[in-house]
């Protein structure tokens, strides 16, 4: 039967003929492209561990996290300046001064900075700020807004969407490509199906990351944080992605037992300093890839 619009993996080297390994052959041999953001390399010897709040809140928030993220042993640090909420009415993020606050966290501690870009009106603005941009997974197949960021030349994070197939994220992943871009970064953050919301917020698709080793060349990452929405969780997930060849994670963190106030966002699923710890320990310490090549 012939149905309209249906795509599977067998389509990818017409669909996504950049990033398909059939048919860009100078990545097809290689088990992945490696990406480079401020001196942190995607796809390298060893998975990159990146950690900070759901959203930038104030400064003082900001730069106290950005040092226990560093003294954790994270690679880069995040902060949403502008943030996607199901309700008009939730805290939506500091917007110009955020990515300012963001900006003087990464001066403050070498980290480079991974923030969510919303708005095609937006991407000159957030580019100018940040080392690397994100692609949000509400935002996933938000075709004029990958053109945009793909224009910028900066590396970007492409999350994937909460519904969304292996053949519709890669697809979202050609947008940025065929500007000439492909520094691009897969974030795996789980996906809706039946049992979301009964005893985690989504479902990890861990299995989608061997199979992104096999179409596509781009460094794939996991986000551990949105995908469970639990704090307990977000440790043992964060071991399985490591242990699956993820190329990273992304982490939430909140200050924990010296925060007065809860995070704005997310806060059921934010880590302490202590925990996020023990994650960079592990998944500095696993060098998959060197293991993969033996």
């Amino acid at each position: 039967m012939i149905i309209a619009g249906r795509a599977t993996p067998d389509d990818l080297p017409r669909l996504c003929p950049i990033l398909s390994r059939q048919t860009n052959r100078q990545y097809g041999n290689a088990p992945v492209r490696e990406v480079e953001v401020g001196g942190v390399r995607f796809g390298a010897d060893r998975p990159v561990v990146i950690a900070g709040p759901c959203a930038v809140e104030s400064r003082e928030q900001m730069l106290e996290l950005a040092s226990l993220v560093k003294q954790a042993g994270a690679d880069m640090l995040r902060g949403g300046a502008y943030k996607p909420r199901t309700s008009p009415y939730e805290f939506q993020g500091l917007g110009l001064e955020g990515l300012k606050i963001l900006r003087e966290a990464s001066q403050e501690t070498g980290l480079p900075v991974v923030t969510e870009v919303m708005d095609t009106r937006l991407v000159e603005q957030v580019a100018e700020y940040a080392d690397m941009i994100q692609i949000g997974s509400r935002n996933m197949q938000c075709y004029p807004l990958l053109t945009e960021v793909g224009r910028t030349g900066k590396p970007v994070l492409l999350k994937r969407g909460m519904a969304a197939s292996l053949v519709e994220w890669l697809g979202a992943a050609e947008y940025i490509a065929k500007e000439g871009n492909l520094d691009i970064v897969l974030c795996e953050r789980g996906i809706k199906s039946y049992p979301s919301g009964e005893y985690s917020r989504y479902f990890l698709d861990l299995s989608v990351i061997q199979a992104l080793r096999e179409e596509t060349f781009l460094p794939v990452i996991v986000d551990p944080s949105h995908a469970t929405g639990v704090a307990a969780m977000v440790e043992p997930a964060s071991r399985a992605a490591v242990e699956f060849g993820a190329d990273g994670l992304l982490i939430e963190v909140a200050s924990g037992r010296g925060s007065v106030l809860p995070p704005k966002c997310d806060a059921a699923q934010a880590i302490d300093p202590e925990q996020l710890r023990r994650v960079v320990e592990f998944a500095h310490a696993h060098q998959h890839r060197v293991a993969q090549s033996k």
